[in-house]
């Protein structure tokens, strides 16, 4: 729409997995049927995406849409079967085959250019000595396997997913960074030991604007739990610490870091992998000074407030991560480099 080419800029996978108008209406049917026991899921058809590439027999990739007549076939029993759990078990309507099946049809043409076999050009980018940056969607807390289980993304989202999902070999993987806020969100069900649920927790999300990319629904906030991100820390291996919106805390007059948790008489230093421990944990909090001033116009860590300053710091000494990158500002020119 703006006039810009991406012919041979833009890669697609040919053994990515498809997600379908019948995945996005399975998972938006199921979660309204579990009523009070709903996950908090996007409706945007991923669990059940992921069902089928496991399942192995729906499982529709790119690949197979670049075949008309074999994707046609295969496209009609998947639709068939999933239109009998639609109407069956969730009592809705059907969906059209045909419109489906020749909508994708049509797609693949469009897409047809770009597709490829993303794990050579990756290796051959890398042995020509070529930068690559790999970008995960979601935070460590939503894996399918480290995450707090059931209240998760149905991938998995830590950095060893970059290899899998990329065919290269994690021997390739130089730097691993993690991104994170100054204080913590979530989106969605789940347990939230440091989660603020009266007026400080407002502000934070008005100061934040912190409503969800995808639904638009208010993010949970809450102060910065280092218990967790030591968890993500050891799952992914950081090398160092992407600390975003440090700015959002400007006008904060005093500031609480979680340290550990209490759970049952215990002091848990680490994060529990048990769900159920972690729904009764308390957080034991480190208590700050604020700064109370703007920090926006910072290029540099010693242009900080010296309390400003003591926090990231402390951040960085409760992690055992360094950090690398500040952001004090939505600008791209808001990002303090570390050195």
């Amino acid at each position: 729409e703006r006039g810009m080419s991406v012919q041979d800029r833009l890669f697609i996978a040919g053994n990515a997995h498809v997600v379908m108008p019948y995945h996005t209406a399975l998972d938006k049917a199921g979660e309204e049927s579990k009523g009070s026991e709903r996950l908090g899921t996007t409706g945007r058809g991923i669990g059940p995406c992921y069902r089928d590439k496991v399942d192995r027999m729906h499982g529709l990739r790119v690949m197979d849409l670049l075949e008309p007549d074999v994707v046609r076939a295969k496209m009609k029993g998947a639709i068939e079967a999933k239109n009998q759990l639609l109407t069956r078990i969730y009592e809705r309507d059907p969906l059209d085959a045909t419109q489906i099946i020749d909508d994708y049809v049509g797609y693949a043409e469009r897409l047809r250019p770009f597709v490829t076999d993303t794990s050579v050009l990756l290796n051959q980018l890398l042995d020509e000595g070529k930068t690559v940056l790999f970008e995960g969607a979601q935070g460590t807390l939503l894996d399918i396997d480290h995450g707090t289980y059931p209240y998760v993304t149905s991938s998995n989202t830590t950095a060893g997913a970059a290899c899998t999902g990329s065919g290269i070999g994690p021997t390739r993987i130089d730097a691993v960074i993690g991104v994170t806020k100054t204080y913590t969100t979530r989106v969605g069900n789940g347990p939230f030991p440091t989660e603020l649920l009266g007026d400080q927790g407002e502000r934070l999300r008005e100061l934040g604007n912190e409503y969800g990319a995808t639904t638009g629904r208010p993010r949970r906030c809450g102060w910065f739990d280092a218990t967790m991100l030591r968890m993500a820390a050891r799952v992914n291996g950081l090398t160092g610490l992407a600390l975003t919106r440090l700015d959002v805390l400007d006008t904060m007059e005093e500031l609480r870091l979680c340290t550990a948790y209490e759970c049952d008489g215990e002091v848990l230093e680490e994060f529990p992998a048990d769900p159920n421990v972690l729904e009764r944990c308390s957080p034991m909090y480190e208590e700050m000074e604020g700064w109370c001033e703007p920090t926006t116009q910072a290029r540099r860590f010693d242009d900080l407030p010296e309390r400003a300053r003591r926090y990231v710091e402390r951040i960085c000494e409760l992690t055992r991560v360094p950090a690398v990158l500040i952001s004090v500002g939505a600008e791209r020119d808001r990002t303090i480099v570390c050195e």
